[in-house]
């Protein structure tokens, strides 16, 4: 049988690795794993002493909403107001998601349809180049440019040209910042440059700001609605994950323009219930109550990139050092770069004991890196990077 919508979609290049992690496991070695990007840091307690409290109560074990309960969208509107100066109405310009995959693959299909193109990142994380292809559109890559210090704005440049040029005029631009894989960040100008130039157009900029406080070094990651005039064309999905380390929870949620938003209402209203409802209850108070928590998450976040980065650093491999996000985007070392970013992510695994995900995952223009994944401690990111050394003798010349 043929199945639709999924025929185009190519093998899951990460199973790759994981099957080679997981043989390697079988047979007793002990694995550093900085493949998958699923946060290790615990919930915060407050988030699960009240998910216990509402989930022994009955009532809440009924069908919920899909927009999400009132007290949950007035508090994610708090913390745009407090962290980013945004003011927004929790009855028009914000809905919940289960997760912020969800909310992103689901608006593609009240935004695009066959015949229709968006304009996605290269590289990109997969979803948001497989989410408008599900919906039947065109998708277009766009190139951030080699540099990740000057990777937003050359986005942004190069956005502005693709669409010109393209036909159809794509009527979706993702973008995503800080940027999984590569970590790179935008800057508020540029924001604002884009959502100047897509006023007037049939357009909407979708971006998916799931590393909203996951930054370091003092630099804050702006918000596109922080923009004058992005309620006129913009939406953003902020999400728990990765900020409140709530990766199973599964709660996020789309803010911005208002009919987009009223759009992926009325979708939902036919396709969820919404997140059970004490996990709802649990999102409310935790971001009410544990609104610093991000920042401790951070902190994490930070040592562990330090560990990492100055680890490989001192044993010859040169990497950035990325101001956001949960990743390290690494540039296969130039005695290995022939041989792609698959077989290079194998030899880490057979040889080193290291796990990481293959940059041809995330896009052609990838396929010479390979991404880092912080969540493993520091004491374990060091005795990957010994191994590593261990492993890729040329790196040294040895």
């Amino acid at each position: 049988m043929e199945f639709r919508r999924i025929t185009g979609l190519p093998p899951y290049v990460f199973t790759i690795i994981d099957g080679l992690k997981q043989q390697a496991r079988r047979e007793g070695r002990d694995i550093v794993d900085l493949g998958f990007g699923n946060p290790d840091i615990p919930s915060p307690g407050i988030a699960v002493d009240k998910l216990a409290e509402a989930a022994r109560n009955s009532r809440n074990h009924r069908y919920s909403s899909s927009r999400g309960l009132p007290k949950l969208r007035q508090a994610v509107v708090a913390r745009y107001r407090d962290r980013f100066g945004v003011e927004l109405d929790p009855e028009t310009q914000v809905i919940s998601t289960i997760g912020a995959k969800e909310g992103f693959s689901h608006l593609m299909w009240v935004l695009l349809q066959a015949g229709d193109a968006a304009l996605v990142p290269q590289p990109s994380y997969p979803i948001h180049i497989w989410g408008p292809y599900l919906a039947g559109a065109d998708v277009r890559q766009v190139s951030m440019g080699p540099d990740l210090a000057t990777a937003g704005a050359a986005y942004v440049d190069n956005v502005m040209a693709q669409w010109e040029y393209g036909w159809p005029r794509p009527r979706v631009v993702v973008l995503s910042f800080p940027h999984n894989p590569t970590g790179a960040t935008v800057e508020l100008e540029d924001l604002q440059r884009l959502v100047d130039w897509a006023r007037g157009k049939d357009v909407v900029l979708v971006h998916d700001f799931a590393y909203a406080d996951v930054a370091f070094d003092g630099w804050r990651p702006p918000s596109i609605l922080q923009c004058e005039g992005a309620l006129d064309v913009a939406v953003e999905l902020y999400s728990m994950t990765k900020s409140f380390s709530m990766a199973g929870w599964r709660v996020a949620f789309m803010l911005g323009r208002a009919d987009v938003v009223a759009a992926l209402g009325k979708l939902k209203s036919y396709l969820d219930y919404g997140t059970f409802q004490p996990i709802q209850i649990a999102a409310t108070v935790t971001m009410t109550e544990a609104a610093d928590y991000p920042d401790e998450v951070s902190e994490v976040y930070r040592g562990r990139r330090d560990a990492l980065v100055d680890g490989l650093h001192r044993i010859g491999w040169d990497v950035p050092r990325p101001r956001g996000s949960m990743f390290v985007w690494a540039p296969i070392p130039p005695a290995y770069r022939d041989e792609g970013s698959i077989a290079f992510a194998t030899r880490l695994v057979t040889d080193c004991d290291v796990a990481t995900s293959p940059g041809v995952g995330f896009g052609p223009d990838g396929d010479g890196f390979v991404r880092f994944s912080l969540i493993e401690n520091e004491h374990r990111i060091g005795q990957g990077v010994r191994a590593i050394r261990r492993g890729l003798p040329l790196l040294t010349g040895g």
